[in-house]
């Protein structure tokens, strides 16, 4: 009789927690009356629906924008409306990030996102453009200025992504450990606020509203699924040969106790870059764009002026 009590108790325990830590999605209709400005900013860009805000004149010279993991366009907010008073800004959200609908390829992989690159500066009638990529977009960014050296005017990366570092080896698909997979089920807005700190030195910046911001968006249908298998799909390549065949002048904006990509692997981009130079922000963490949005963009603009 205890036995079975203390099983049933242990039971209905679980279930309590399953039932606190359960996070379903939110509706795509819930998502786009909080965070689209118009449904026209939805468009086609090589067969997936992606969410573009184009900025600016169009006659100005253009820059792009790319987020990183887990983000969406809106973390350049700080920065759009000063870059936009001499460029054309264009920031989208990756596919399967943000409002972009998920790749219905299911392929998240680098070479897919050139693909998306190539066809969404082609749907807009961009010819050239300066690149701006932070974390995983700064990879993405490299990689595009790498590989089509004539599209690419400037490059800005921000905290990049790209060398090896732990789970991530040259060559092989990552480890995905179980717990990030959770995420698909269980993901409260506390337990996000707790995996986002590290990115901030100042935990301040953190604020509820921001906090919101990336809950929400991570909650979209079919978002959590295609975060996974980016992850998954991510094989990374010795980045050297790939970074000295890069044309264009490129800065690297750092911040100096970066957390989640040390800021010394800035120093293995200075080697390997043909023309570039570093901006290091002091007591600034992995989100230079949103915790030192004045600092970091001063050195962007005069850069790309």
């Amino acid at each position: 009789m205890k036995s079975t009590l203390v099983a049933a108790t242990a039971v209905a325990l679980l279930l309590l927690l399953v039932f606190w830590l359960w996070t379903p999605d939110k509706s795509r209709a819930f998502l786009e009356s909080k965070y689209l400005y118009a449904f026209s900013d939805l468009i086609d860009v090589a067969g997936v629906t992606l969410h573009v805000r184009d900025s600016g004149l169009t006659t100005a010279p253009a820059v792009i924008l790319i987020h990183g993991f887990g983000a969406s366009l809106h973390t350049w907010e700080p920065w759009v409306s000063a870059l936009a008073t001499d460029h054309r800004v264009i920031r989208f959200d990756l596919p399967g990030s943000g409002l972009s609908y998920p790749d219905p390829t299911g392929n998240y992989t680098d070479a897919r996102s050139m693909q998306v690159m190539v066809a969404l500066m082609d749907t807009l009638g961009v010819a050239r453009a300066s690149v701006i990529g932070h974390s995983i977009g700064g990879r993405i960014a490299w990689t595009f200025a790498a590989t089509y050296p004539e599209r690419v005017d400037k490059l800005v990366l921000v905290s990049p992504d790209g060398f090896a570092s732990p789970g991530f080896e040259y060559g092989k698909p990552p480890h995905v450990p179980g717990s990030m997979k959770l995420m698909r089920y269980a993901l409260p807005k506390f337990m996000l606020k707790m995996s986002l700190k590290p990115a901030y030195a100042d935990a301040n910046v953190l604020t509820d509203e921001l906090t919101g911001r990336y809950f929400d968006l991570l909650l979209g249908e079919g978002t959590r699924e295609a975060l996974l298998a980016r992850t998954a799909q991510t094989i990374l390549v010795e980045p050297v040969p790939m970074l000295k065949r890069i044309q264009a002048p490129t800065l690297l904006v750092w911040g100096e106790q970066d957390a989640m990509i040390p800021f010394a692997n800035s120093e293995s981009y200075l080697k390997a870059i043909p023309t570039v130079a570093r901006v290091s922000l002091n007591r600034v963490g992995h989100l230079p764009q949103e915790e030192a949005p004045t600092r970091s963009l001063s050195a962007v603009r005069s850069f790309l002026q």
